[in-house]
């Protein structure tokens, strides 16, 4: 049994169509979990309760921590903690190898221009400093040998949902408007497809030799800048590549109507310098190509026109 804790998410759908590959036997697991394969099994659970996860955990070989909580720093630090403790406690109940789907809010701001799996912590946000926290949790067990468990890291995403790019460039250009920007579109801005990071994350899970390490998602290492990902977009819509930028001041006096732009101004720093995402160590060892930012642009307008 595979199990996807968070499996209603952005990743958890995409992981669940990939796991099919190694298994027929996989558990969505969310508060309202629908079925993806045949065979899925559906499970209702509040990941903040420890009974809720045990019964979630019970049985499985694998499970892959998903999870999407809402993006305000006040739930992050409220839940995540709890939510980690619950996995990690009943992970090791039932002898369960655990993935965690994580991000790179933890890094120190001042290596974001080569983001390998070895750089600094130094989280400079709130929603940082929670990443850090549960992080420091898992890899504390890890290294007690208490339990078996990989870190997946993941940069920015590029696909149908929970995408800066669909938020601000595609659907500002469907409505006529400009594409808005954070900070500086001159900057270096990897993201990370949807696609390859659930399938890098399955071929993780099922490979014996990931375990007990961080790995960094498989991701395009084109260094495209935010203005060439707007003019990807621009030239797949047939529209003219108008940018709008939205400076730190500005986010501060917007995100008392828009609620998500106050979450976004502690992160705008990943947007006012390069931010490299390098997947080498993951392409080298399964020999993976990551999809082309071309390519990734071609098919989500495609599929995202064809879902209107």
């Amino acid at each position: 049994m595979q199990t996807i804790l968070g499996a209603g998410g952005a990743i958890g759908k995409e992981l669940a169509r990939e796991l099919h590959t190694y298994t027929n036997d996989i558990r969505l697991v969310s508060r309202n979990p629908k079925a993806v394969n045949k065979n899925d099994q559906l499970m209702t659970a509040d990941l903040t309760s420890a009974e809720h996860v045990d019964r979630a955990v019970e049985g499985s070989d694998v499970v892959y921590l998903t999870v999407g909580l809402d993006y305000k720093a006040s739930v992050w630090k409220k839940q995540w903690p709890l939510i980690m403790r619950n996995v990690i406690d009943s992970c090791k109940k039932n002898q369960a190898k655990l993935v965690f789907f994580d991000n790179v809010y933890m890094y120190d701001r001042d290596y974001l221009a080569n983001m390998t799996e070895d750089i600094p912590t130094r989280p400079t946000s709130r929603k940082g400093e929670v990443r850090t926290q549960v992080v420091q949790m898992l890899l504390d067990e890890m290294k007690s040998g208490k339990i078996t468990a990989l870190i997946a890291r993941s940069a920015d995403f590029i696909g149908p949902t929970n995408s800066v790019l669909v938020e601000m460039v595609y659907k500002n250009f469907s409505k006529g408007k400009k594409a808005n920007w954070f900070s500086k579109t001159d900057k270096i801005h990897s993201f990370t497809n949807t696609i390859d990071a659930a399938r890098g994350t399955a071929k993780l899970g099922n490979a014996p030799d990931a375990y007990g390490q961080v790995w960094h998602l498989p991701t395009s290492d084109a260094r495209l800048t935010g203005k060439d990902w707007i003019n990807l977009f621009a030239n797949e819509m047939g529209v003219e590549p108008k940018i709008s930028i939205l400076p730190d001041w500005l986010l501060a006096i917007l995100g008392f109507f828009i609620p998500i732009l106050k979450e976004m101004k502690e992160m705008s720093y990943q947007y006012d310098r390069d931010y490299f995402f390098n997947s080498n160590k993951f392409n080298n060892r399964f020999g993976y190509k990551p999809i082309s930012p071309d390519e990734g642009v071609k098919k989500l307008v495609k599929e995202l026109e064809a879902g209107k």
